[in-house]
């Protein structure tokens, strides 16, 4: 019965040091925070494609994450980067740029920030290798970085540390400021 009595006390501890923070100063991330998570994602990404034995590997390098534009509710991802193709003793390399824009949202079980509904705003790929109408390979890099940004998060709550721990315990949402994402209490 203590020990119940232990777990009650700081639950409410939690949820009232929770929402009395979010209530003054919601718990922020900026974007700079947002896009050095989302390229270790991407490199931890084409770590295990490639161990898994995927012919394709991706590096990043540039992720531009604008948050907020003109008042909206939306992240816009400016990516550049390359895939290449490992074949035949041979790397195929293909620059690609895509901006996209979509929807930040909470997964409170995950603890994390998703990307979704995703629109493709401009793309553009440079190769050696290919010549003519690059529109079929465009579709199909916009339909992988999609599934990439609805499986990956593009932020996810560190548990090892205090605030972001209590933060993940309550039940939380994200809203979308300018240059920030900022953590606030859910609507019940």
């Amino acid at each position: 019965m203590l020990n119940h009595a232990k777990a009650w006390l700081l639950s409410l501890f939690v949820v009232l040091t929770a929402s009395g923070c979010a209530s003054l100063s919601p718990y922020a991330i900026s974007e700079g925070e947002i896009e050095g998570h989302l390229k270790d994602v991407v490199a931890e990404f084409d770590r295990k494609q490639l161990q898994s034995g995927s012919p394709l590997s991706l590096s990043l390098d540039d992720a531009d994450i604008t948050l907020g534009p003109d008042g909206r509710d939306v992240a816009v991802i400016d990516l550049r980067g390359q895939v290449a193709l490992n074949a035949l003793m041979a790397k195929l390399p293909v620059d690609l740029a895509l901006k996209v824009e979509g929807a930040p949202v909470y997964d409170s079980q995950e603890k994390a920030v998703y990307i979704r509904r995703l629109q493709l705003l401009e793309s553009s790929i440079d190769s050696p290798f290919f010549k003519g109408d690059l529109a079929p390979i465009t579709d199909n890099v916009m339909r992988a970085v999609a599934q990439m940004l609805e499986t990956m998060p593009v932020y996810r709550l560190d548990e090892t540390d205090f605030a972001q721990r209590m933060f993940g315990m309550v039940p939380m949402d994200v809203r979308v400021a300018p240059g920030r994402l900022e953590f606030v209490m859910a609507d019940q």
